[in-house]
Formats: structure tokens, sequence, C-alpha cells
């Protein structure tokens, strides 16, 4: 019974379905009125409207389809044709403009010659913390003396005696010969080597250890090499042991001189512009030495 009365609503359902889509010709006018003449007023160009067969399909067109007539009344244009624009009008012809130009301000002649004006100092602004000195009487200038005192020194015994007959050309009050001793002279020295070579390449060693060298003045002790002259032993050695530190194996410590009566040649007013003169007279028997300030003034 359940499955009558399932089969017969479904029976109902298909069959309202039909009818209320036009699928059964039950209920409908066959008259040429339509059913909602209202949606009639509210068609735009009917006229305008064509139906075409699906692209591709090769169904062949409907029974209503070919009751209707071919016929297709021509249809409006939805576009109006464009209105013709008119040729653009030719621009005014230019017409020039006279600009009147600016007058040139020359300036006279004077004021492009005359320099600009020098500004003066501001008085105002100067600096008044700092009080004026006055020059004082101990700084200022000395004049340059009239006569000034030489000496040269020291000489042995020998080169006194030379220098005696050098000075016999100048006046007997005007110069003098100073007894002193001369003072005792140590040497860090290396030698004397065999030959020259071997020297050269002492040298070369003392280059690359940047240690000076120089000759040692002595017949004796040539050839050879001198480190340094010192007054004391005492320092002659402590400069020994400063060498040895650098590399520095083969030097030792000499007596270049021993303490000996010397002389010091003293003038001790030549007038200043006597001064080359008798630098000139003397340098021969000055032994290389030069004639200096005195060490008193």
């Amino acid at each position: 019974m359940l499955r009558f009365t399932v089969l017969v609503l479904a029976l109902a359902n298909a069959g309202y379905y039909a009818w209320s889509h036009g699928l059964l010709p039950i209920g409908q006018s066959t008259s040429g009125e339509e059913a909602e003449p209202q949606r009639l007023s509210q068609q735009l160009h009917p006229e305008a409207l064509r139906i075409l067969p699906k692209t591709g399909s090769t169904a062949p067109p409907s029974t209503d389809e070919t009751t209707r007539p071919t016929t297709t009344p021509p249809t409006a244009p939805t576009t109006a044709p464009p209105e013709p624009v008119p040729p653009p009008s030719p621009p005014p012809p230019a017409v020039p403009v006279l600009s009147t130009p600016e007058p040139v301000v020359t300036p006279p002649v004077a004021a492009l010659a005359a320099p600009p004006p020098k500004q003066k100092p501001d008085t105002d602004k100067a600096d008044h913390s700092k009080p004026e000195t006055k020059p004082d009487a101990k700084t200022a200038v000395k004049p340059e003396p009239s006569t000034v005192c030489l000496q040269a020194g020291a000489f042995d015994t020998a080169q006194a005696d030379v220098l005696r007959k050098a000075l016999g050309s100048l006046p007997a009050n005007s110069w003098n010969l100073n007894s002193a001793t001369l003072p005792g002279r140590w040497m860090v020295y290396m030698g004397r080597f065999p030959d020259l070579d071997t020297l050269n390449k002492k040298r070369n060693e003392l280059r690359e250890r940047n240690v000076a060298y120089d000759r040692p003045r002595i017949q004796a002790l040539e050839p050879g090499l001198s480190l340094g002259r010192y007054s004391t032993e005492e320092a002659a050695q402590r400069a020994l042991a400063q060498l040895g530190t650098k590399g520095v194996r083969s030097a030792r410590v000499v007596q270049e001189r021993t303490e000996t009566p010397a002389f010091v040649l003293r003038l001790p007013a030549i007038a200043a512009d006597a001064r080359q003169r008798i630098t000139n007279t003397l340098r021969p028997a000055l032994a290389g030495k030069t004639l200096r300030p005195c060490s008193n003034d």
C-alpha cells in the first residue's frame, strides 16, 4: 500500500511539472492571444530579433520556425550616422610684437676707474686687553762690538813652534799661547785588517747593522775602523758593550792619545774688519784648526 501511495505522488508531481512548463496541451489557449500580454508592450524592436540555429548543430528547424514567415522587416539603424565635422579654421595671422629694449645704464668713467674705498680700521673694536710693551733695555739689540776675541787649539809642541813663527807678523800684545793639558782619548777600534778587501767587507757588515764608523787617523792603526772616540776609558767600554748588542764582536777599546801638554792660541782683541785678513794669514799654521769665538765670552 505504501509503495502505491509513493508511486501516485511521484506521478502527480511529474504531471504538475509538465503542465506548469507547457509540456502538455491541457489547459493552454489555442487562440492567438498570449497568456501574459503585458510583456508585449515591454519589447524593444521585436522586428530586429532573429533566431539562429546553434553553431555546429545539424538539427532541423522546429515546426514553429518553419511556419513563421521568413521575411524580416528592415531593421532600424542602431546608431545615427556621424555628423559632418567642419574643417578647422585657419589660425589668425601672427602679429609681430615689438618689445621695447630696456635702457642700459652705463656708469660714468670716473666711477669705473676709481678704486673701491678702503675700509678704515675700527678703532672701537681694537684689542686693548694687552698692555703696550716697550722695548726693555736688556732686550735691546746690542751694537756689534768693534773687536772680537778668537781662539784655536789645542796644539802640541811641534805645532805650537810653527804657529809662533806665523804669529810674528802680528803685534806682540795681540796674541798669546796659553799652556794647557791635552787629556787622553780612547777609541772603539776594529783592525788592523790584512788587506783592503777585508776592510770593505767589514764596512758592509757595519752598514747592515746600522753602525757608524770612521778612519782612525793614526798611521799605526791603518787599515782599520774607528767606531767612536771618548774622553774616558769607562765611556768607551760602555759604548763597546752597546755595540755588542748589535752583533759587533771583533771590536776593542784602544787608547788613541795619552795625556800630553798642549797650547791654546788666543787673540783677545781683534778688529772686526781685520778678522778675515788674520785668518788668511794664520791658516797654513793652524794645522787644520779654525779660529772660533772665545768660549768665556
